[in-house]
């Protein structure tokens, strides 16, 4: 698909789509695909459609589709779905998306060039902005280490003043952090409550830094980093992820992450 390259002599494919072993996780690409994460809140809430945020775990989207509540969904893991059955399904998100851009084109079928994948995302980007995403993973650290690294991020919670002043401190065109709480869900359906989710500090411009430990068994934790800047306008939409995202690499002076973990780098990027 010609992903990262600046200039290739041979012209990629309009549409790309992969999927696992039993294609319930799905990925589909246009030339020089990027992915994102909030864009999903931000259509949502322009269109005025009711949309819920929900811990790790198909349970959840499966309890608001019983209930009607809920008819796509999607996770961070590749998975997307709708209510026609209780699971992930790649294959349908692959027809999803060959039906948005047969619904682009039926204008103009015949014509020399088709709205491709890549035309239909700077459009979205045109009208909604542009969510720059990646996710740090730092996976067998010692749960010791990891749960005072998450002990530490919620204490300083309770002084954003202090938090903002440590930001600016690292990097001055950081937009100031105006919620930090833990992520907790309580299921509309059913009434039971998922606490301790994730520690997470949303930005005056949209932008956020989310903390989420996984596994701390006798082995090791993984400590996850969501790193999503948001911006709007022409001239900052369609850059390189990881320029865009410079800013809010404050993430990894502000958890302390190499002091508390002695890691200099995280295992895996996504």
């Amino acid at each position: 698909m010609d992903l990262g390259k600046s200039s290739s002599n041979v012209e990629p494919p309009e549409f790309g789509a992969a999927a696992d072993g039993d294609a319930d996780r799905n990925m589909i690409l246009g030339k020089r695909s990027m992915p994102i994460s909030a864009a999903f809140d931000v259509v949502a809430k322009n269109l005025n459609l009711k949309f819920f945020e929900v811990p790790t775990g198909r349970k959840f989207f499966g309890n608001l589709m019983d209930a009607g509540m809920c008819s796509i969904c999607g996770e961070e893991s590749f998975g997307t779905g709708s209510d026609h059955i209780r699971e992930k399904d790649g294959i349908w998100a692959v027809l999803a998306w060959l039906s948005i851009i047969a619904f682009k084109n039926k204008d103009d079928l015949g014509g020399d060039k088709l709205v491709s994948v890549e035309d239909i995302v700077r459009q979205h980007w045109a009208t909604y902005g542009c969510h720059y995403y990646t996710r740090y993973d730092y996976e067998n650290v010692g749960a010791g280490a990891a749960k005072e690294l998450m002990a530490n991020l919620g204490s300083m919670q309770s002084s954003l003043s202090d938090v903002n002043k440590l930001i600016k401190e690292i990097r001055s065109d950081v937009s100031e952090v105006v919620v930090a709480d833990e992520f907790e869900y309580k299921d509309p359906v059913d009434g039971s409550v998922s606490k301790h989710q994730g520690i997470q500090y949303l930005f005056g411009d949209g932008s956020r830094l989310v903390f989420r430990l996984s596994g701390t068994g006798s082995v090791g934790a993984t400590i996850r980093v969501y790193i999503e800047q948001y911006e709007k306008g022409s001239s900052k939409t369609g850059r390189d992820s990881q320029d865009a995202l410079a800013p809010l690499v404050v993430a990894l002076k502000l958890s302390k992450m190499q002091e508390y973990t002695g890691r200099s780098a995280p295992t895996v990027i996504t």
